[in-house]
């Protein structure tokens, strides 16, 4: 967790194959690409936990409390480890493991020490301090402590991972039995992520989990066998779901989204789901209303679904990712920029097809957009780059990585962007020292990634020290990035979080 500071008790990032991460982030973007985020992220995992020295020498130096790195995934096992109230069985411990629940008066130290490590009110301030892995843990020293991180604003944010294997415990005689998940229920969880599930898994985790009717805000399916009739009962049964993912999910059709969906939801992701078509787009666009965020990763939606949104969802939808859609083309472009004028955030990663006249068409007519990725697209050229420079005015993120043929002479252009803050050039292979200069005016920006970009020189990466604002820089794979460098930038950077 973050350090408390005014009162914000908001989640860092936390590692995306164990747990997946909700709230949005400043820029509006809430889920990975393969072509989003830096190694940073994980980098900032594995640093230790910046605790007050408030725990007692006897709890501070014990050794029987193991803390797992910051950057294990945390899946149903790592989760439902914390031991359950009286009564409730446990997923992944048997039963000898889970009676272990010292109580205060077993502690080490003094009678002080006892009183101060189980002070309620201390301990509320301090937990905050902890990674979702580390409380885990930390649940398990004895009932006070539990019952103080059984409390379910210290996992506002997580969504916990279950794989069908660790759904059921396989009895004696052989037969499979449903685990209990009233720990997660406790703790107020209220979105899930299943893997591999079929039709009756799903059922049996809507008829064990609580607050499954009505409490389950987001529900993620990936790498599932569920069929359309799965996928209506889910959402029929689920009333509260209102964010909705389909990943890998190979067994519904385009029939199933039509007769499932339901205006309430407001966010849908669906990706590597062979059945979607342009009907899909028709079914999203005239039942869901009230949609604000649609990701989309289909190799067989044309640009004819991209006219197919309505009048309404123009007014409220702020977020489309387009990601891969190889049929797209400047005409799907023209379809959408007019049926859709509010996007904050727009995502036309791997759409090949894409040229710059399509990004002018996005840069005229989407001035509110705060991020757009354009990664993937090797018919975008410098061109493009002035249209953005040009008409984005509010534009804080970029995302050009593999945009082979962008040049220095596009980056004088970006140069011109006071509001960009968020810059990405991973893989651009003609960039080079003097296309660096550009950006060195550029002091709104905190975050720059020139991974992979064979042409730049330790000379010309040295100039980026000018940068003093800059938080994040990414130089993995940069011939030019000795060792020598990182030690320069570690003196003359010293806020900047660079990675090698």
């Amino acid at each position: 967790m973050s350090n408390p500071r005014n009162g914000d008790t908001k989640p860092p990032c936390l590692p995306r194959n164990g747990l997946v991460k909700i709230p949005t982030q400043p820029n509006g973007l809430g889920s990975a690409s393969i072509t989003k985020g830096t190694p940073a992220v994980k980098n900032r995992l594995c640093q230790p936990s910046s605790v007050p020295a408030i725990l007692s020498p006897a709890l501070a130096h014990r050794s029987d409390l193991p803390i797992p790195s910051l950057a294990s995934p945390l899946s149903l096992a790592t989760l439902a480890s914390v031991s359950s109230p009286p009564g409730a069985s446990l997923v992944g411990l048997n039963a000898s493991e889970g009676s272990e629940q010292p109580s205060p008066e077993r502690l080490p130290g003094s009678p002080s020490e006892r009183q101060l490590a189980v002070d309620e009110k201390i301990l509320n301030r301090l937990f905050w301090y902890f990674s979702a892995c580390e409380k885990c843990v930390l649940a398990q020293v004895c009932k006070a402590w539990r019952r103080v991180l059984y409390q379910p604003k210290f996992w506002v944010g997580l969504t916990p991972v279950l794989h069908t294997k660790e759904l059921y415990n396989i009895l004696p005689s052989g037969e499979k039995e449903f685990v209990s998940l009233q720990g997660f229920a406790v703790r107020g969880f209220d979105g899930f992520c299943l893997v591999g599930v079929s039709d009756l898994d799903i059922c049996e985790f809507i008829d064990n989990y609580p607050l499954s009717k009505k409490g389950v805000k987001s529900m993620s399916l990936k790498r599932s066998t569920i069929t359309d009739a799965g996928l209506e009962v889910m959402l029929e049964q689920m009333q509260g779901v209102v964010r909705l993912e389909l990943s890998g999910c190979n067994d519904f059709t385009e029939a199933g989204l039509w007769s499932s969906l339901n205006a309430r939801i407001t966010a849908l992701s669906v990706s590597d789901c062979i059945n979607v078509a342009d009907d899909a787009i028709a079914a999203i666009s005239q039942l869901l209303p009230n949609l604000t965020e649609l990701n989309l990763q289909a190799y067989h939606v044309t640009d004819t679904a991209l006219a197919y949104f309505t009048a309404k969802q123009g007014y409220t939808t702020h977020t489309l990712r387009l990601n891969s859609c190889w049929e797209i083309t400047n005409h799907g472009v023209v379809n959408m920029v007019h049926s859709l004028p509010n996007l904050s955030v727009l995502s036309l990663s791997g759409c090949s097809k894409v040229t710059d006249d399509g990004v002018e068409l996005v840069a005229e007519n989407l001035r509110k957009l705060r991020s757009l990725d354009l990664s993937w697209c090797p018919r975008i050229t410098d061109m493009a780059l002035e249209y953005i420079a040009c008409d984005l005015h509010k534009l804080e993120e970029l995302v050009l990585d593999r945009c082979v043929r962008i040049t220095d002479t596009g980056l004088s252009y970006l140069s011109t962007m006071s509001s960009l803050r968020s810059l990405y050039l991973r893989w651009c292979c003609q960039v080079q020292d003097f296309g660096l200069k550009h950006l060195l005016g550029m002091g709104s920006l905190r975050l720059l990634s020139l991974a992979g970009c064979p042409l730049l020189t330790t000379t010309g990466l040295s100039g980026l020290v000018q940068l003093q604002d800059l938080e994040e820089l990414e130089l993995t794979n940069c011939p030019g990035a000795t060792p020598e460098l990182f030690k320069y930038f570690s003196q003359h950077l010293p806020c900047c979080m660079v990675i090698e």
